[in-house]
């Protein structure tokens, strides 16, 4: 007995070094949402004094209008059993005593002491963070502006490779359509990239991630143009052609991103046509698997699964294309060396199947619901570099078309895809 009594001592004292220590404030109120216990970090952060705040409601700690929301809320879920708050967080505006605001995060549960209903609620304060969120935002302005003026110098260097490097034409001049391109529809990109901001949740990740596609390509493309300048100048030519291929490659990067961009555009102004025309389902898969070797990691494999007879299609060759392209890319960057890739074409009940296998890092089945979400990226794929607008855009492709997407993953398992399209 005394060992029992001995333990509830130590879980007491326990508790309440854990409520006058913790970090973050803890109010607890009773079912009239008067404060019965608040621990000294909750004074500190609305500037009371000790013992200050007990007996007081605790509404009196937010601003109008959530003052008298608060009440009727509480009535509410007393009465009904409604929730809205208990049980979950969400971000809210904090009242200070001198009258001012701040933001902060509230979790709320209930418990009952003595048989009466209570609440204690832990309050996090945000203003650290959403000021270092508005900075980034800022710093990411910056950016973008950098990135504009170093494009500008760019394109002068460029010039300077093209009189001296003739060989190299080919090459350059698609990094000089990609350049012209992107003046050209500045103004309709930056009209997208205004409506998405008003996004809240979307603006921070869109404007990162921009910043990022971008700047790290022609970083590379700026610092090889200036070496092989250097080495031109000191007749090293055979030093240059590492940097041509770094250039290549930069290129290639900055086209496949504008042209995701481009085609996102298109699809928001409804300007997308389709250019149907017949072709074979073999043929296409032969060209298609020819084409796209060079993604292949080392080590990489294709397995693929084909129909045995060869049939017409009467479809936008192009389009088909990029949807399946975009899968493949995907399954190719997101698996390591050495994995295998797995293909498979069917044609059933009209309807032409395709599935595609890897057995890369998979999708966190709690962000699975939002992977055709514009911009959105899985939490496990930060070091890899993409859009998360690919996806995106496929879905809209194949809604355009009165076609399907589904999908299985398995965390450090693997994906698969498949895309199921109507034949008329």
């Amino acid at each position: 007995m005394k060992d029992s009594n001995l333990n509830i001592s130590v879980d007491g004292q326990l508790l309440n070094a854990i409520f006058e220590t913790a970090i973050d404030g803890i109010i607890m109120i009773n079912n009239k949402g008067i404060i019965l216990k608040i621990n000294p970090a909750g004074e500190q952060l609305f500037g009371y004094a000790p013992g200050e705040l007990i007996g007081k409601k605790v509404n009196d700690l937010m601003p109008m209008p959530d003052r008298i929301n608060h009440d009727v809320y509480l009535y509410d879920y007393q009465n009904t059993g409604a929730k809205k708050m208990i049980g979950k967080g969400r971000d809210i505006v904090g009242l200070k005593k001198d009258e001012t605001t701040f933001p902060c995060h509230l979790s709320v549960n209930e418990f009952f002491m003595n048989e009466e209903r209570c609440y204690a609620g832990i309050i996090h304060d945000l203003t650290h963070r959403k000021k270092a969120e508005e900075e980034i935002i800022e710093l990411n302005k910056q950016l973008e502006e950098k990135i504009k003026v170093k494009s500008n110098d760019l394109s002068t260097v460029v010039n300077k490779l093209l009189q001296t490097n003739k060989d190299l034409e080919k090459e350059i001049s698609v990094r000089k359509k990609a350049e012209q391109a992107l003046r050209e529809n500045e103004i309709e990109i930056r009209t997208a990239l205004k409506k998405e901001k008003e996004l809240s949740d979307l603006k921070s990740r869109f404007v990162t991630m921009a910043s990022h596609e971008f700047r790290t390509p022609l970083s590379t493309i700026l610092s090889s143009t200036s070496l092989i300048e250097n080495y031109n100048k000191k007749g090293e030519f055979e030093k240059s052609v590492k940097h041509f291929n770094k250039i290549k490659s930069a290129v290639k990067h900055l086209t496949e991103t504008l042209d995701d961009f481009l085609s996102l555009t298109k699809l928001e102004d409804g300007k997308l046509e389709l250019h149907m025309e017949s072709f074979m389902l073999l043929e296409f898969c032969d060209e298609f698997i020819k084409e796209n070797q060079t993604l292949l990691k080392k080590g990489q494999t294709i397995e693929k699964e084909l129909p045995k007879e060869n049939i017409e299609l009467f479809f936008d060759k192009k389009l088909l294309k990029h949807i399946v392209f975009n899968l493949f890319s995907n399954a190719t960057k997101y698996s390591d060396e050495g994995k295998v890739i797995k293909c498979k074409v069917k044609v059933v009940d009209n309807q032409l199947i395709i599935k595609i296998k890897d057995q890369g890092i998979g999708i966190p089945s709690n962000e699975q619901e939002y992977l055709f979400s514009r911009f959105f990226r899985g939490s496990n794929v930060i070091n890899i570099s993409g859009t998360g607008i690919g996806l995106n855009i496929v879905k809209e492709y194949l809604d355009l078309i009165d076609g399907s997407i589904h999908f299985e993953s398995i965390v450090n398992e693997g994906t698969i895809f498949t895309i199921m399209i109507p034949i008329k």
